[in-house]
């Protein structure tokens, strides 16, 4: 008997009733919006890693992120090769450059510049591995296909005329003319809203202000893939302490930490996380305490006759899970609906999935059980000796 009560208050005011699911349905879609770009947030910043054909990872100790990666080194790479179960190395530069839009030549974007060994299987990406020997010719590039578009229609000019020509550099004197050989799919990231890849010697071209010598990251290829741990303790116990030793999962978690809490950005989503939750719990409670309020005398009767307060407690918290219930299905819809505009038009892998909506429905409950548990003071106000007067 206790679900048809609580569903038959609920309803007694119909316009109470849709306004409180609508306020509930925006609750729920902020959180799955927060939840996505913050997913977003971290798969973009490990897609780089996921690319690379590569088994561990060099970083400078001094490093703290893809976008900001100090150099070290390369002969700390090479020393890695003196490792049982090292069976390649791969030298990697990283840097950012300015890059001319090709149809509206007075628009600059800041480009993220990879450098190569064109010799090397680098990437686990078939279009790179396809055209990576093109970039062995000066001033040739791969790009990012799913760069953002201010960096020009480059996919569409590239499909229509085999090549592009830009300028990339410090849009100064030493800027180069380079020729786009191929596109590639990386995707976008919260770092970079682009990105390029070239030889190891175009790369010294587009920033002659990098030291040679000195790498930015170095990926090593094991010969028994089993032995990782032993080889990353004995790569760690051999190499000086001014470079860091990762497995691809502890780079990965090396730079979603980096996202999550030595930046801003990580910061701003797990707040978003919590406005939503706080206003999903005051609209909730507002409707309970009115539902308690105007029903309050039937509360007391309910008393008078016999029925225990625990009941009662379970009418308001049945209200409160109606509640969450009509108000996650038009919120996961409209949120899929934003998702799907926000990854057409960003390129970032904004996604709900299945783990993602169970969460959201568990904090939709949690949620409104808060604002029940608070709502729930009222029913102290139902005294049954008031049915009598």
């Amino acid at each position: 008997m206790n679900v048809p009560t609580a569903w038959l208050q609920l309803k007694f005011y119909p316009l109470r009733l849709t306004v409180a699911v609508a306020g509930v349905c925006f609750s729920i879609f902020l959180i799955f919006m927060q939840l996505s770009f913050q997913d977003a947030l971290f798969d973009s910043a490990v897609s780089f890693y996921e690319a690379l054909d590569a088994d561990i990872f060099i970083l400078n100790s001094r490093s703290s992120a893809l976008i900001a990666m100090e150099n070290f080194p390369e002969r700390r790479l090479n020393q890695a090769l003196a490792v049982d179960n090292v069976a390649e190395v791969i030298p990697i530069y990283l840097g950012f450059a300015q890059w001319r839009n090709p149809v509206k030549k007075n628009v600059w974007r800041n480009i993220y510049l990879i450098g190569i060994e064109p010799s090397q299987s680098v990437f686990n990406i078939e279009a790179v591995e396809e055209n990576r020997f093109k970039l062995k010719l000066p001033d040739t590039v791969l790009f990012n296909q799913t760069s953002r578009s201010e960096f020009g229609p480059i996919a569409e000019l590239f499909r229509q005329e085999g090549e592009v020509k830009t300028e990339v550099g410090d849009r100064g004197p030493s800027n180069r003319l380079i020729t786009v050989v191929g596109l590639f799919p990386l995707g976008a990231s919260f770092g970079s809203d682009g990105t390029i890849i070239t030889s190891d010697l175009n790369f010294q071209r587009i920033l002659p202000g990098s030291r040679k010598g000195f790498i930015n990251l170095g990926g090593i290829k094991l010969q028994d893939k089993n032995k990782l741990d032993i080889t990353l303790a004995a790569l760690r116990d051999y190499l000086p302490n001014d470079v860091k030793i990762f497995s691809k999962a502890e780079v990965f978690a090396f730079e979603k930490n980096y996202w999550a809490t030595g930046s801003p950005i990580g910061f701003v989503f797990a707040l978003g996380v919590g406005i939503g939750m706080a206003v999903g719990v005051v609209i909730t409670y507002q409707v309970l305490y009115s539902s308690i309020a105007q029903h309050l005398s039937e509360y007391a009767t309910l008393r008078a006759v016999g029925y225990r307060q625990r009941y009662l407690l379970g009418v308001v918290f049945q209200e409160a899970v109606f509640l969450a219930l009509f108000a996650y299905v038009p919120g996961i819809i409209f949120a899929g609906f934003v998702t799907k505009l926000a990854r057409d038009a960003t390129s970032l892998p904004v996604y709900i999935n299945v783990n993602k909506a169970i969460i959201v429905l568990l904090l939709s409950c949690l949620m409104c059980f808060i604002s029940g548990g608070i709502a729930i003071r009222k029913l102290q106000d139902a005294d049954p000796a008031d049915v009598f007067y």
